[in-house]
């Protein structure tokens, strides 16, 4: 069994290597909240990809044993937690469902889709944390509907200071497959960028809402 060391490269190499993670510290991307960043991550782009798409299936099924013990079903956070829920719910052999971003304006006006008894533990899986904000509001919904969440597991995170805040505060405990400080060791050392762009990097996390401005 791989070490989390290992499996923090692994899957770093793996998101920089399809292009998941672009690197862009002169010519930086805007987020949809407006903030100017040097990365950019789609982790939908592993689903094309099945050996990889394989791998983070498994690694996820492995964190969420180890970290969470057992669980009763699986909760995927739209959109882009869906695929990687269901895939992790099959591999487990779970019930799936998935969590809305707001509920449905016709028909049965659904927050959560999907149907399994109250009282399940749940783990909730993310492609993605930045701020948590969007994670957690799914977490909220699904203690909401009397479901007991055990925590989140996800593939990548950019590591804030207030995501971890974020998840403290709603007490959920969380597990990525791989984040911002390995992504940058891997990075460097396999010269996707210079150690003058590992500082520009650097700089951007302790202050992304600000950052090239």
């Amino acid at each position: 069994m791989l070490t989390n060391s290992e499996t923090e490269q692994q899957v770093a190499e793996f998101l920089l290597q399809i292009k998941a993670i672009k690197l862009q510290p002169t010519n930086p991307f805007t987020w949809a909240s407006g903030w100017k960043s040097p990365i950019y991550c789609d982790n939908r782009i592993t689903l094309s990809h099945p050996t990889i798409r394989t791998y983070i299936r498994q690694q996820l099924t492995s964190a969420i044993q180890e970290k969470f013990g057992s669980v009763g079903c699986i909760a995927g956070v739209a959109t882009a937690g869906i695929p990687q829920g269901a895939l992790v719910a099959q591999e487990m052999g779970l019930p799936f469902i998935y969590v809305r971003a707001k509920a449905k304006e016709h028909g049965t006006g659904s927050l959560i889709e999907g149907e399994i008894s109250p009282g399940q533990r749940v783990v909730v899986i993310e492609d993605l944390i930045s701020t948590g904000k969007s994670s957690l509001q799914a977490v909220k919904a699904l203690r909401d509907a009397g479901y007991t969440v055990a925590g989140l597991a996800a593939i990548f995170s950019y590591g804030f200071d207030i995501a971890e805040e974020n998840f403290k505060e709603a007490k959920c405990p969380f597990i990525t497959l791989s984040n911002y400080n390995a992504l940058l060791k891997y990075a460097e050392e396999h010269q996707y960028i210079s150690a003058a762009d590992t500082d520009v990097l650097k700089q951007w996390r302790t202050q992304p809402s600000t950052w090239g401005q």
